[in-house]
């Protein structure tokens, strides 16, 4: 075991404790500690030399805390942005989407993905599993049923 190892884990619960009561979040202090050890270990010719090596180790994690609370803190005193305006749906968008929800899934996937994602037949074929032909009955059904639908729709209005 080489002298680093045996100082990792010599020294690695306590470290993390230590850096766990400073944040308060167990994915901070393993973070921290991480980042303190990696530093460590580019140093360690010279930091073996040390009288308290751990002591180095403490306050790189305490820096590392400090700037983690700082910019915590930046952050909570901006105001949060305005939220995007987003007008609501419109009648026609809303009749479609109810039209869509009566196919079976198959087929309103394979139409979502071509008509609302541009893709073509074959990669539809491909990223649902289905034979090219299988997918081409899926968009002219979904077609077909969408078209009756929403024909019957337009005269009820």
């Amino acid at each position: 075991m080489s002298d680093f190892e045996a100082f990792y884990r010599g020294t690695a619960p306590r470290l993390m404790r230590f850096a766990y009561g400073l944040t308060g979040g167990l994915a901070e202090a393993q973070d921290f500690t991480q980042e303190a050890y990696a530093r460590a270990w580019q140093r360690w010719s010279a930091l073996q030399k040390y009288e308290n090596p751990e002591a180095w180790l403490r306050l790189v994690v305490t820096r590392l805390a400090t700037d983690w609370w700082r910019r915590l803190r930046v952050r909570r005193a901006e105001p949060p942005p305005e939220p995007d305006v987003v007008a609501p749906p419109d009648e026609e968008l809303m009749i479609l989407v109810a039209a869509l929800r009566t196919l079976p899934i198959d087929q309103r996937k394979a139409l979502a993905l071509h008509y609302l994602l541009d893709q073509s037949v074959a990669d539809i074929a491909v990223e649902m599993s289905a034979p090219v032909n299988t997918v081409k009955s899926w968009l002219a059904r979904g077609r077909a049923s969408l078209a009756a639908t929403l024909g019957e729709h337009s005269h009820v209005n």
